[in-house]
């Protein structure tokens, strides 16, 4: 599986600037890439946009907010059962739990997280 993954930590937007996902969706390749949109707080708001199967992974330290925009998510989270995310739908993964995203079809996710996570986990 590849591994290659185009993620930009730096904030697009800054406090008081409009944040449209429309404009984002144009920042890069939709079978892959991460975008940070803004920050409030040690909190990045970041917009994931993909079209395939991520690793296995966690986040030691940081707990990670999934919430669908567009598409669906299924979201394997080892010792439970896979979400499934629809429009509309999140879920919280817990600091320390691996977890691997997937979407054949693709999706577009909004993520909320500490500004310390790195998308690729530990």
């Amino acid at each position: 599986m590849n591994y290659d993954y185009d993620i930009d930590r730096k904030p697009i937007h800054k406090s008081l600037e409009k944040v449209s996902i429309a404009e984002a969706l144009k920042l890069g390749d939709p079978s892959y890439f991460n975008r940070t949109l803004c920050e409030v707080n040690d909190t990045a708001v970041r917009i994931s946009v993909f079209k395939r199967d991520f690793h296995w992974h966690s986040h030691e330290n940081e707990d990670e907010f999934f919430f669908v925009l567009e598409g669906e998510l299924e979201l394997e989270v080892e010792g439970h059962e896979p979400f499934v995310l629809k429009p509309r739908e999140g879920v919280v993964v817990p600091r320390g739990v691996r977890h691997r995203p997937k979407s054949p079809q693709g999706v577009v996710l909004l993520m909320v997280e500490p500004s310390s996570v790195i998308s690729t986990g530990n």
